[in-house]
């Protein structure tokens, strides 16, 4: 993470008063990228920041004094996880304020995730899924050492398996 950048990024898990800020964050960076549409089903499930974090941590980044970035971590066995195994810690629902993306935020969001993922007790791994059109996503990940796990690919429907696992050994 460049010294500038880490000067002016913090993280915290959110609280109530932060869920406005994190669904906003969500929502348009998915929409920004054209992940999901108006009418996508999964928007409701990216907006509803009170139900994941029942359940998971969520988190919130600011940089430069505002809230910029978010991201879930969760583990195996626990509702929103979709991948993780035993010693692994997920992420999902990695989002960049699009107002702030190209400033490497999401990049040393990746890097933080890998350095709380090392101070964990038993966990060796960091584990998440990105659609097969994410190419942007899959160079950054890959250019963090995480490495396709091509056997761990899946679909929600069962057809062709277009959600890649990508690992990061710790």
């Amino acid at each position: 993470m460049s010294t500038k950048l880490e000067a002016k990024l913090s993280f915290r898990l959110a609280s109530r008063e932060d869920f406005d800020a994190v669904r906003r964050i969500t929502l348009d960076a998915y929409l920004a990228a054209g992940h999901v549409d108006e009418a996508h089903p999964y928007l409701r499930i990216l907006a509803d920041v009170e139900r994941r974090a029942e359940s998971a941590q969520v988190w919130l980044a600011d940089y430069d004094g505002g809230p910029t970035g978010t991201v879930m971590l969760t583990g195996a066995g626990e509702p929103y996880t979709e991948v993780a195994r035993e010693k692994e810690l997920e992420f999902r629902m990695l989002a960049v304020d699009p107002a702030a993306q190209g400033n490497g935020v999401g990049r040393a969001m990746v890097e933080w995730i890998l350095d709380r993922a090392r101070a964990l007790d038993g966990i060796d791994a960091v584990v998440l899924t990105s659609a097969s059109y994410m190419v942007p996503a899959h160079r950054l990940y890959e250019s963090l050492g995480f490495e396709r796990m091509p056997e761990r690919d899946w679909s929600f429907d069962g057809t062709e398996r277009n959600l890649w696992v990508f690992r990061h050994a710790l």
